[in-house]
């Protein structure tokens, strides 16, 4: 097991002379006799009736240490309750060491089912090569209780540590205690109330802190909502150590310092050179449009440096310009380099996905700095350096919409330094990301019933991201069988009559709109009844999702990004006839937030002649949607589903 010593030793060494009382784990085992008490109805096939975790920083020798213990019985009442718990894994890497472990099975008439050592096994992952122990637990019937528990030696987590305590199913007598030697002070948050963690004082030689919940009710998952990040949990970081008056211990302001530090340093001319013959490889003219920079530059790196894993995987920048092989830090160097070799101004952005985790802008914990940006403040843009899938502007989208820590270099005279600051990260706005369409049908004069119907789509934005920057990649196959996919969405029988695809230069995202053209025949939109035809207008925009709600909504709505659907549909109607039913064509919905309309979908339609012009426009410039107003929501994207409904009657004159 690895050791904490280092910068730690010195931090800690005044506490090595305090007394401690015993660890909490010398005296802790579960009730030999158990007496859960389970009160459910006949649908409920899973009760949490105990989740208890205990951990408590300690120093043995010149080692700091947590021993961490979780201990859990969940009552299971359903086939597939039991085959989702037959498998309960446990903690095992290189940096920690798993001291105890037991579990059993209660079964409905009482009698208790111990596992022995056979039942915990041990398996390897062959892709990773991680070794990994766990229960298999047998016996298990409807009704029956599982408990166990275990008991790890690690190296500590102290800058920012999550634990989260509910989940989708009920869980009761649910308790958190946190221990540590008496100068060693902790910083708790609770979030989506969970209880608050507090002190308790009866403990004189060591600190300690608690959290109690008699009950945690469960929490479903439900379509479009950030699950994890509203689920209840605790983060907690080591703030002070009293022995020699040191605080904040935790900061942003030495992961600020820490980072400039890494890589801001010092560039020798060998390393700088290459740099130089770097950037004349990848096409960059200094001097040009900062856009044009960035984009080239961005666009030549994720394609010709790889991005490895493991410890060999060099982070060194001459290793990295020399292989062309990186790891995410070695990336980062890279980039950073070219930047100031470019003297192009950026920012290095920290912050977590808020799917996930949402940054707390007043609680400062590393667990929140868990992706990697850059902001440019001349252009007002972002760039995911790590995320290959991803485009200049158009950064990861739930890295966005959300606070980050800004990483700025400061200069005072010859000195330079850095900054860190909390700041908001924009969302791309929803103008930036369109699908537009426009649809040109005309009928038959032999037979209604077929349509001729020229599809024009273009798409930028997050809806290009993830095409256009690899068009030079994708096989011809690929790029037909892409082309002709936006017709057979329509109608999977269309009969194919041309198709071309325009600006599909790579060079091309962010600039101009990856734009499909197709021409295809059809049958599938018109049906012929009596004298009269009718014509599935609706069909025409696509399959649009139907938002249903049979349950109070409990979680706050998020969308990934923000997004502008354009649509006009050119109907030259028959010699002849005349749409009875154009009314229908007419929906009008919107959302207004602050005095702005923020959520809408409204189509209408214009006679032209012998021309029926349809507009049917919908946008969502917030992704983030209170539980209060989810119905409104709800209402602007059930729009277009009603939109699809809409069939024409066409009728003699």
């Amino acid at each position: 097991m690895k050791k904490m010593i280092s910068c730690w030793a010195l931090l800690f060494i005044a506490p090595l002379l305090l007394a401690q009382e015993n660890p909490f784990y010398k005296n802790y085992s579960w009730e030999e006799n158990p007496d859960f008490s389970v009160k459910a109805s006949d649908s409920t096939s899973i009760i949490g009736l105990k989740d208890k975790i205990i951990s408590e920083f300690i120093f043995e020798g010149e080692d700091f240490l947590e021993y961490f213990l979780e201990h859990k019985a969940v009552w299971l009442n359903s086939d597939e309750r039991i085959e989702e718990y037959n498998k309960i894994y446990l903690p095992y890497d290189n940096n920690s060491e798993l001291l105890v472990n037991k579990a059993r099975v209660i079964k409905p008439n009482g009698e208790i089912l111990e596992l022995d050592d056979s039942k915990i096994l041990t398996a390897e992952n062959e892709e990773t090569q991680r070794v990994y122990k766990f229960f298999a637990f047998e016996g298990i019937e409807k009704g029956s209780i599982i408990e166990y528990y275990y008991l790890v030696k690690r190296v500590p987590e102290y800058s920012g540590k999550r634990l989260t305590f509910q989940t989708s199913y009920d869980k009761k007598d649910v308790s958190f205690d946190l221990y540590s030697p008496s100068n060693l002070v902790f910083q708790f948050k609770s979030f989506n109330d969970l209880p608050e963690i507090t002190r308790n004082t009866l403990s004189e030689k060591k600190l300690h802190w608690t959290m109690r919940a008699a009950e945690i009710p469960g929490l479903e998952e439900e379509s479009q909502a950030a699950y994890k990040a509203s689920s209840a949990f605790v983060i907690y970081k080591l703030d002070q150590n009293l022995s020699n008056n040191t605080k904040d211990i935790t900061s942003y302001s030495k992961v600020s310092q820490n980072l400039y530090n890494f890589y801001y340093g010092e560039i020798d001319k060998r390393a700088q050179k290459k740099l130089n013959k770097f950037l004349d490889e990848a096409g960059v003219k200094p001097g040009t449009d900062t856009d044009e920079i960035l984009r080239t530059l961005e666009s030549y790196i994720k394609t010709n440096v790889y991005l490895g894993k493991g410890e060999n995987v060099g982070s060194d920048l001459e290793s990295v310009l020399n292989q062309k092989v990186a790891s995410s830090k070695g990336l980062m160097k890279l980039f950073i380099s070219l930047f100031n070799t470019l003297d192009i101004k950026h920012e290095i952005i920290l912050t977590s996905d808020r799917q996930d985790l949402k940054f707390d802008p007043e609680f400062e914990a590393n667990t929140f700095l868990n992706e990697y940006l850059f902001y440019f403040p001349k252009t007002d843009k972002y760039m995911a350096p790590t995320e290959f899938d991803s485009r200049y502007g158009f950064p990861p989208a739930y890295l966005t919409d959300t606070y980050g820590l800004h990483i700025k270099e400061v200069a005072l005279g010859d000195f330079k330094s850095a900054t860190g600051k909390i700041e908001y990260i924009n969302p791309v706005p929803a103008e930036e990301t369109v699908d537009k369409m426009i649809i040109d049908v005309n009928f038959d004069p032999e037979d209604l019933t077929v349509t001729t119907i020229k599809l024009d789509r273009t798409l930028s934005g997050y809806y290009a991201m993830y095409m256009q920057p690899f068009m030079n990649i994708i096989p011809e196959e690929n790029k037909t069988e892409l082309l002709e996919d936006f017709a057979k969405r329509l109608d999977e029988s269309a009969a194919i009559k041309s198709k071309e695809m325009n600006n599909a230069d790579p060079a091309l995202f962010g600039i101009k709109p990856l734009q499909f053209v197709i021409d295809f025949e059809s049958e599938a939109f018109v049906e012929k009844a009596g004298n009269r035809y009718l014509f599935k207008v609706g069909d025409l925009i696509g399959r649009q999702i139907q938002m249903y709600q049979e349950n109070e909504r409990k979680l706050p709505l998020e969308d990934e990004f923000t997004r502008t659907y354009y649509r006009t549909i050119n109907v030259k109607i028959p010699e002849g006839y005349r749409v009875a039913n154009a009314e229908d064509i007419n929906i009008n919905h919107s959302f207004s937030k602050d005095g702005k309309e923020v959520l809408m979908f409204k189509s209408f339609y214009e006679m032209d002649g012998d021309t029926l012009k349809i507009t049917a426009d919908e946008f969502y410039k917030i992704n983030k949607i209170s539980k209060e107003f989810f119905e409104d929501y709800r209402t602007v994207v059930n729009s277009a589903a009603d939109f699809n409904k809409v069939t024409l009657v066409l009728e003699p004159k």
